[in-house]
């Protein structure tokens, strides 16, 4: 008996440590001007980030336990912040909430929905890039 509560405490003090040394991961955005909300994690496996040397563009998945009305209002506050217009927002029961932003010739579409235990945010923008200048010696 005296055996089996020192196992159960001491699996108890592993648990906890662990949980308290594990450090949550930087959120990932990959152009400087578009906001991320705290409380949302980066989804690498459903993200994709497309570079050519004219354009860059990103599929960014982020997820997080916050309610999708309460993110919407976050993120249009963050995104006019940041410079963005807000051009468009639609929002269906079934569907969750679009919202389109235009800032200098670039666009950007965020997309936010709730599924079973998750709220998602899928960003997906495109820049185009300045010409590489020749570089001469």
């Amino acid at each position: 008996m005296r055996a089996q509560r020192f196992l159960l405490v001491s699996l108890v003090v592993f648990v906890a440590t662990a949980c308290v040394t594990t450090q949550s991961r930087p959120l990932r955005s990959e152009f400087e001007d578009i906001p991320v909300p705290k409380g949302l994690a980066y989804v690498d496996s459903q993200s994709v980030i497309i570079e050519s040397p004219s354009v860059k563009a990103a599929r960014m998945i982020y997820r997080g336990r916050i309610e999708v009305g309460s993110l919407a209002v976050a993120m249009r506050t963050m995104m006019e912040a940041n410079g963005w217009r807000a051009i468009s927002n639609t929002s269906a029961a079934t569907h969750g909430t679009t919202q389109v932003y235009e800032k200098t010739g670039n666009s950007l579409q965020v997309r936010l929905w709730e599924g079973w235990y998750y709220t998602y945010v899928e960003m997906t923008a495109s820049r185009a890039l300045p010409a590489p200048t020749a570089e001469t010696k």
